[in-house]
C-alpha cells in the first residue's frame, strides 16, 4: 500500500511463511529468468547494489544460463565504507539519513547505474536480522533507477522474522520492482 511519501509499504503478512522458502526459491529463480529474458528482449542490462541481501540477487541472476550479457554487474556493499568507495555515496548522506533509509537505497541504485554500463539498477539496504537498539528488525528499503526512468522506492516491514526469510522477501520485492521498471521502460 502506498503511504503519504509515495513509498510502497509491505509487511510480514504478505511475506512467505518460513516453510515456503524452498518452493519460494524455485519461484524466485523462475521469476528472475523471465525478468532477464524481458530485459534482453528490450535491450536492457541490469546492475545490483546489495547490502542486507549480500549478493543473493546477483547470484540468482548469474545462475541463469544463456542470459549473462543481460546482467551487467553486481555490487555487494555491506559496510558504509564500501557504499562510499564502490558506489560513490557521500558519508554525510549516510550520517544524515542512516544506513537503512530511502535516501541510501536511492543513492545505491544511482551509484550502481553510474559505475556500470547497465541501463537499470536496483539498490537494497536493510536490517535482515536484529540490529541496533533503535533499529527496526526486518526494515528494508529498495530503489530502482534507470537511464530515462523515474526512480522508484519501496519500503518493506518484514518484522523480526528469521534472517533468511527477510532476505528472501527482499529479493522477491526487488524482482517485482525490476519487472515493473522493465514494463515501463521500452527502448
Amino acid at each position: 500500500m502506498a503511504g503519504k511519501d509515495g513509498a510502497i509499504h509491505q509487511d510480514a503478512a504478505s511475506a512467505p511463511a518460513p516453510d515456503d522458502l524452498p518452493d519460494g526459491a524455485d519461484e524466485l529463480a523462475a521469476h528472475a529468468e523471465v525478468l532477464l529474458r524481458r530485459a534482453q528482449k528490450n535491450g536492457h542490462s541490469l546492475a545490483t547494489a546489495e547490502s542486507c541481501t549480500g549478493g543473493l540477487l546477483a547470484a540468482l541472476f548469474t545462475d541463469i544460463e544463456g542470459l549473462s550479457s543481460t546482467f551487467e554487474r553486481g555490487f555487494v556493499t555491506y559496510s558504509e565504507r564500501s557504499k562510499c568507495e564502490l558506489l560513490g555515496l557521500e558519508p554525510s548522506l549516510i550520517a544524515r539519513h542512516g544506513i537503512v533509509s530511502r535516501e541510501v537505497a536511492q543513492a545505491m541504485a544511482s551509484g550502481a547505474l553510474e559505475h556500470s554500463a547497465a541501463t537499470i539498477a536496483i539498490g537494497i539496504t536493510g536490517f535482515a536480522g536484529h540490529a541496533g537498539p533503535h533499529d527496526e528488525p526486518g526494515l528494508v528499503h529498495l530503489a530502482v533507477s534507470g537511464r530515462g526512468l523515474t526512480p522508484v522506492h519501496r519500503e518493506c516491514h518484514f518484522g523480526a522474522a528469521p534472517r533468511d526469510r527477510v532476505r528472501h522477501c527482499a529479493i522477491r520485492a526487488a524482482l517485482e520492482m525490476l519487472e515493473t521498471a522493465l514494463a515501463t521502460q521500452h527502448r
